[in-house]
């Protein structure tokens, strides 16, 4: 059921504890700050959160890696000049790391969406993240097997959202969010603009309202600049 909020608080009711959360974002570029802010003082704990990204500086994500409300990351890019949050709590043994290659971890997000039970890839395969996982010998190559991530929640930004829920996206701020969108029980979307149903191209409609159970329209001067939105 599609629903549109007048805050992103009201858009994240409902997030408890112990939820598994895909958050859109390539650093910041589509990350859905006011959205992650909004998590924030939903207070939910326990949350094992993915994203390619493991926070940056001390806002968005990182400000909730801070707020001690995250138990595991799940995600290929722990660790930048910037990601001091992380570094630490992950140094004092008070949160979990899954390391997933970034191509991995891209159709990890996508099977969960599309149905699929799973997948075998030779990315990982003889290393230690391949720790614990079947693997099979394919037309001789060594290829392991991944499985889907399922997201309880998405949180997720695009450029407009139309009354129906179908979403485009503004350049390299689509990263993870098609794919993130399909693969959560309720998706939740944060977009600069809410327009008339036809107002968007239908040829131009990259994640379907389909996949979109929750909006809020974000004024687009509060969002961060060069997030590419």
């Amino acid at each position: 059921m599609l629903s549109f909020h007048e805050s992103a608080d009201a858009a994240v009711e409902g997030i408890s504890d112990g939820a598994t959360i895909l958050i859109g974002g390539f650093g910041t570029a589509g990350q859905p700050i006011e959205l992650i802010d909004a998590l924030r003082r939903n207070g939910a704990k326990d949350l094992t959160i993915v994203n390619n990204n493991a926070g940056n500086g001390d806002t968005g994500l990182a400000a909730l890696l801070g707020a001690g409300q995250v138990r595991k990351m799940i995600c290929s890019f722990p660790r930048q000049s910037d990601s001091h949050v992380f570094d630490a709590l992950y140094r004092a043994g008070k949160i979990e790391l899954e390391l997933v290659p970034q191509g991995n971890l891209a159709e990890r997000i996508r099977a969960a969406g599309a149905g699929i039970g799973g997948f075998f890839t030779p990315t990982g395969y003889g290393t230690p993240l391949a720790e614990g996982k079947e693997t099979r010998e394919i037309d001789g190559r060594g290829y392991v097997f991944e499985r889907p991530i399922h997201g309880d929640f998405a949180l997720i930004k695009a450029l407009k959202a139309d009354r129906m829920g179908n979403l485009v996206y503004r350049k390299t701020a689509r990263n993870f969010g098609p794919i993130m969108a399909a693969a959560a029980a309720t998706s939740v979307v944060q977009v600069a603009d809410v327009v008339p149903t036809g107002a968007i191209d239908p040829e131009s409609v990259v994640t379907p309202g389909i996949f979109v159970n929750r909006v809020v329209a974000i004024s687009p001067t509060s969002m961060l600049p060069g997030d590419g939105q």
